[in-house]
């Protein structure tokens, strides 16, 4: 029994040794940004634009303004889209040979680098209207939303029992509706909580903005001109500002990715807390 108390505190000890290694490159990651960016963040932050080189002050509010459109509007495309192709795959693609095809597809799109994505953006969008967009940016981000919520959801619909399903058509009920009220009404919160981990996902790219939305200094505005003119996000700022040569622009772009990783991190918990809290509803 001791050698057996013995190997049990041992292998406890050697797991919680590898869970804190785990969790030490975040911390690291988080103090670090706390130390170096935390200074630059104050209320002109967040409503200010950037300024010109040589004035001291202004802020990234049209790159955290930018990014929220950009989101916005890839999660409008990639989303309905996404979870369409999901439902089809796994309710009615299981005999059919092209939902093969959709899902080989859709797995080589969720590889494929986000940077051949903004090229792949530049060439059909940018280049016919010889004009960087929100627009652009926005498709760019879609296309790399639409495999991770299509796969993910897919997934998730297939862990509802089929009994559900016999007990709903056992009933005269159609199957659209069957799909619509019961499978992916169940399904909900667990695809909830993975589009929100893809739309974190998409908030950090900056590669497929590069070629796209290209950025800007300036608010973008909003409406439908809005949509035809260059915009800045969050992940581009940082960019511009960490490859300069000027320590104003450094200790911004410090606080715009402690700004970023901490809109991550609050996407995660309210992930956790939304989970916990539909998990108990519904088993009550």
């Amino acid at each position: 029994m001791r050698w057996r108390h013995f190997k049990n505190a041992w292998l406890i000890s050697l797991l919680i040794v590898c869970a804190g290694i785990v969790v030490l490159p975040l911390g690291a990651i988080l103090g670090y940004l706390l130390v170096q960016g935390a200074g630059a963040i104050n209320w002109d932050f967040f409503v200010q634009a950037q300024k010109p080189v040589g004035e001291l002050g202004g802020g990234m509010g049209h790159s955290i303004l930018g990014t929220l459109q950009l989101v916005g509007l890839a999660c409008g495309l990639g989303i309905p889209l996404g979870l369409g192709c999901g439902v089809y795959l796994s309710e009615y693609g299981k005999r059919e040979k092209m939902a093969y095809f959709v899902r080989f597809a859709l797995d080589l799109l969720s590889s494929t680098p986000s940077i051949l994505i903004g090229v792949f953006v530049y060439i059909v969008v940018v280049v016919p209207t010889k004009k960087f967009s929100l627009a652009s940016g926005a498709l760019a981000l879609s296309i790399i939303l639409l495999p991770l919520v299509a796969r993910t959801s897919e997934e998730l619909l297939k862990l509802i029992p089929n009994d559900l399903r016999e007990a709903g058509l056992a009933l005269g009920i159609p199957r659209w509706r069957v799909t619509l009220q019961i499978v992916l009404r169940s399904a909900l919160p667990a695809i909830r909580a993975a589009i929100l981990l893809a739309v974190a996902r998409i908030a950090g790219e900056t590669a497929p903005l590069v070629f796209t939305a290209f950025g800007s200094p300036n608010f973008t505005g909003f409406g439908w001109g809005a949509l035809g003119e260059p915009s800045s996000a969050l992940p581009l700022q940082i960019y511009t500002y960490a490859v300069s040569p000027f320590d104003e622009w450094h200790r911004m772009a410090w606080a715009g990715a402690l700004v970023l990783v901490l809109a991550v991190l609050v996407i995660n918990a309210t992930i956790r807390v939304w989970g916990g809290s539909n998990d108990s509803g519904s088993s009550d």
